[in-house]
């Protein structure tokens, strides 16, 4: 499966990337295991995807769970919490 990933706001820049072309491994099937996938790469990605870090996703411009199912062709989004003021 190959997804389209986009980063964006503080998440970009502690990366340093915006978008990324992804091959998917077959057991990454939803939100939350392409976070621990993507937090397996260690260094910054491991600390941006760690299970204490509070990220929004959204596939396909839609806000989604960490059970949501990724599909070939999706663009997922990560971003941290929209917060006001």
């Amino acid at each position: 499966m190959r997804i389209q990933l986009r980063f964006f706001a503080a998440l970009r820049e502690a990366l340093d990337t915006e978008t990324e072309a992804l091959d998917l491994p077959p057991e990454v099937t939803d939100i939350g295991k392409l976070r621990c996938f993507l937090a397996s790469r260690g260094g910054a990605w491991s600390k941006s995807f760690a299970h204490d870090q509070a990220l929004r996703a959204a596939i396909n411009q839609r806000l989604v769970q960490p059970s949501a199912a990724l599909h070939d062709g999706a663009e997922v989004a990560f971003f941290p919490p929209v917060t006001g003021g």
